[in-house]
């Protein structure tokens, strides 16, 4: 990507766009950035970066060094220095668009964000990504032209398509990662401030029943102290205790308290797996039980695993658990894993059961942890539907690919649950399966990633 097409690209885009080199030479930026610091474009050209951030030299370099050998978005802070003399910290988003070669730098693309202001356009980015994919089919179409005229101009032009396709891959990378950031930040938040309106009423009545029960076995007793003592009853009062039921009441007024009890806990254990699904209250690197992240997400599933009607019989779980240590990792996003492995098993079920398939077997769900070795644990969740084909099977962690109907999938849960397991924790997630007999995922993560 040339500077003039860089700018071209994001002079349409609301938020600040660097073009600088590997070495920190700023190549292009657009209108924002000049804004921003209250130069002109033309001043900011050919400087280093490392003039207009109060970072040190050494601390730059080596962020952009990150940035070049990443193929993820490396996220950092970088606080500029303005014409007027004040600071600006930014949260800064680099990717490298053009990795380095022996010929050229590498070139990086910064996007800037004011901690204060949080905004973002995938619409825009979306319409770039479809530009991006339209000027690959054009140059493709242009190397078959040329090619019988030009041997060198072949090479050309196939280097540069498979630049561009690299940029298309990198770009839709880093859309798919906004969208989970910012997806998984509001439904974090949501949880967990449900959980928190459920828990402070039901903490109320749970401390309360207690109480309640006593009082009333207090009344009881000196219902029963009054019977003793005075035997003959006036007939009003002879009436009104047949009227209640008042052997009946007291005998079944235990069982009511229990039951609220019962009812209470069982809220208070729904809120506590909320919450630690959403884990909003952690530390984003930790040691986790991974058996509990499992149970936790089961337990919010619980309603589609019930059964509804003939149709959709209860999908039975089987949990073979090994004996595992405390794992070190990104719990939430682990979480998110098993929740969309899960939910796609169940909808695999469903999608058997309107195929009035269910008759011949038991719908099933089998979970599986094992212990490798000291180093590395595996997680198998199981289920018994129709299966995958090999065409699926050949796309299955594509972005964006789907065979659920539209409005019902995104085609972005394998996706991201593939980036989570194989680039964050640094293991491995393969699926098997044969048509008709079920399909199987296993994903094999480190037991520590420190």
């Amino acid at each position: 990507m040339t500077p003039e097409q860089f700018l071209e690209f994001a002079r349409v885009l609301p938020e600040p766009l660097l073009l600088v080199s590997g070495e920190g030479q700023l190549l292009a930026t657009n209108q924002p950035v000049a804004d921003i610091l209250a130069l002109r474009r033309q001043e900011l050209r050919g400087r280093m970066l490392f003039e207009l951030v109060t970072e040190s030299t050494n601390d730059v370099v080596k962020y952009l060094q990150a940035c070049s050998s990443s193929r993820a978005m490396v996220i950092g802070s970088l606080t500029l220095r303005k014409n007027d003399g004040q600071t600006l910290i930014c949260r800064s988003q680099g990717a490298v668009i053009q990795p380095w070669s022996p010929e050229s730098s590498a070139l990086i693309l910064l996007r800037l964000e004011n901690r204060t202001l949080a905004s973002s356009n995938f619409v825009l980015l979306n319409q770039k990504i479809d530009e991006l994919a339209k000027e690959v089919q054009r140059r493709k179409e242009a190397e078959e032209a040329l090619k019988k005229a030009n041997q060198e101009l072949e090479i050309r032009v196939e280097e540069r398509t498979t630049a561009l396709q690299e940029t298309l891959k990198e770009l839709q990378l880093t859309q798919i990662q906004l969208i989970q950031a910012e997806k998984m930040s509001s439904l974090g938040e949501m949880i967990a401030g449900i959980a928190h309106e459920i828990n402070n009423p039901v903490s109320f009545i749970y401390g309360n029943l207690h109480h309640a029960y006593q009082y009333t076995q207090d009344l009881l007793k000196l219902v029963h102290i009054y019977q003793q003592l005075c035997p003959i009853t006036p007939p009003e009062i002879q009436d009104e205790i047949e009227e209640i039921d008042l052997d009946f009441l007291i005998q079944d007024i235990t069982q009511l308290f229990q039951s609220m009890k019962v009812g209470t806990e069982r809220i208070k254990e729904i809120v506590k797996c909320l919450r630690s699904f959403s884990r909003l209250d952690e530390a984003e690197l930790k040691q986790v039980n991974v058996h509990e992240g499992i149970d936790n997400t089961l337990m919010i599933l619980e309603h589609r695993l019930q059964a509804r009607h003939d149709n959709y019989p209860e999908i039975k779980v089987i949990k073979k658990y090994a004996q595992l240590p405390n794992v070190t990792c990104y719990a939430g996003q682990l979480n998110q894993v098993f929740m969309n492995i899960i939910v796609n098993a169940i909808d695999a079920l469903e999608a058997s059961a309107n195929n009035s398939q269910w008759s011949a077997v038991n719908p099933q769900i089998q979970i599986k942890t094992e212990l490798i070795d000291e180093q590395w644990l595996a997680v198998s969740i199981a289920d018994n539907g129709l299966g995958i084909n090999e065409q699926v099977h050949s796309k299955l962690f594509d972005p964006f690919f789907t065979t659920k109907a539209v409005g019902k999938g995104t085609g972005l849960g394998l996706s991201i649950s593939y980036q989570i397991i194989v680039e964050k924790h640094k293991g491995e997630l393969r699926c098997f399966s044969t048509p008709g007999k079920g399909a199987e995922f296993v994903m094999k993560i480190p037991v520590s990633l420190i």
